[in-house]
């Protein structure tokens, strides 16, 4: 009979923890980084700081693409009054100059992607600790980011976007 009481109160001691571990609610927390990485300051000073340092480049790349258009059109104008030699000549120089525009356009968009990926990544580091810093001051036990489906209520995106804008 002993062991069918030990047996019993085992049972019900787990059923006490069971219910003990279920009465204790999860505090868990969503951050939606691409929010982040679009909305706070950091984001946004980013994007005017690139902007800034490629603007010229840019610029320079439709000048040089408006020009080649500009002496293609003149080439297809012209081409059925020039000679043979001298058609094949600027045409070849149109080519060319086609390829150092394309060349241009590639380093440009590498140089970009570059700098963009670097932005991001202090953006993202500075977003992880202040999320780090929320966890531990309001006692989260998970914070998720890019979720498929979230609700609103563990939603913490602006608390993050606030916090990162009240730095300096």
């Amino acid at each position: 009979m002993s062991k069918l009481l030990q047996s019993v109160a085992l049972a019900a001691s787990m059923m006490l923890a069971t219910a003990a571990v279920q009465a204790q609610e999860l505090k868990i927390g969503f951050v939606n980084s691409e929010r982040v990485l679009r909305e706070s300051n950091l984001a946004k000073a980013a994007q005017i700081k690139l902007e800034a340092e490629f603007g010229k480049r840019e610029k320079d790349l439709g000048a040089i693409e408006t020009k080649l258009r500009a002496a293609a059109a003149q080439f297809d104008k012209d081409a059925p009054t020039l000679s043979e030699a001298e058609r094949s000549r600027r045409q070849r120089d149109l080519v060319d100059q086609d390829r150092e525009l394309q060349r241009k356009r590639r380093e440009y968009q590498e140089d970009v992607n570059t700098r963009k990926n670097e932005e991001l990544q202090a953006i993202v580091e500075r977003a992880n600790k202040v999320i780090k810093q929320i966890f531990d001051a309001e006692k989260y036990d998970l914070i998720l980011q890019d979720a498929v489906h979230f609700s609103p209520r563990v939603d913490i995106t602006k608390k993050v976007i606030d916090a990162l804008n009240a730095q300096k």
